[in-house]
């Protein structure tokens, strides 16, 4: 009986074991799709429904106006130097949005490291954890939020339908944000670990 307890033992420790490698091998590979993708995240100034609907009318403009900047040239390499050369052009639009439809508070822009839960993002997920984002700051900023993926290039149909995932993330990654529901388990557990890192950051600030 003692034998076959510690062979039980053996057993689940063994499992325990793979489980634990199994975990800590796709959440490096997160890490690695993390550092690939930059984001734009458009915050709106309320939630009121005038405020969420020149948000999206923003979003339009933005996204018309700098094809270039979202059509996949930007990726984490070169995001800085790109906004830089765009940076003015991008709140001169949003700032004429809003003050041809009688809003009086302007726009920010800027780059940023940010939090993002786990996402989906039509046929694919993201793991949770820090990005590279965009962001664009209406007003006070405290509405609902819009988002999309800069790099690789989602934010543009014509765009999206030529990116080819295995290109950017390489076999692996591709695999992983591709929405396949043996990995929704993993994605949870990233998510855990990852939202505790960002709260001892938030809180050490």
């Amino acid at each position: 009986m003692k034998k076959f307890r510690m062979a039980e033992i053996s057993v689940a420790i063994g499992l325990i074991v793979a489980i634990i490698i199994s975990v800590a091998g796709f959440g490096a590979e997160c890490k690695n799709i993390r550092q690939d993708v930059v984001r734009l995240h458009i915050l709106a100034n309320s939630d009121s429904a005038e405020d969420q609907q020149i948000k999206l009318a923003v979003r339009d403009a933005l996204l018309s106006s700098g094809k270039d900047l979202f059509g996949g040239t930007v990726n984490v390499e070169n995001a800085q130097q790109s906004l830089e050369l765009q940076k003015d052009e991008l709140v001169e639009t949003a700032n004429r949005v809003l003050a041809e439809n009688g809003f009086d508070y302007e726009t920010r822009i800027y780059l940023a490291e940010e939090y993002f839960s786990t996402r989906e993002y039509e046929e694919f997920t993201l793991p949770a954890g820090e990005y590279l984002a965009l962001k664009v700051i209406l007003g006070e900023g405290e509405g609902h939020n819009w988002w999309c993926v800069m790099f690789p290039p989602l934010c543009l149909p014509a765009a999206s339908e030529n990116t080819d995932l295995d290109a950017v993330f390489g076999r692996d990654g591709a695999e992983i944000v591709r929405a396949e529901s043996k990995y929704v388990m993993r994605f949870k557990i990233v998510e855990i670990f990852e939202n505790l890192k960002n709260k001892i950051k938030s809180s050490s600030n």
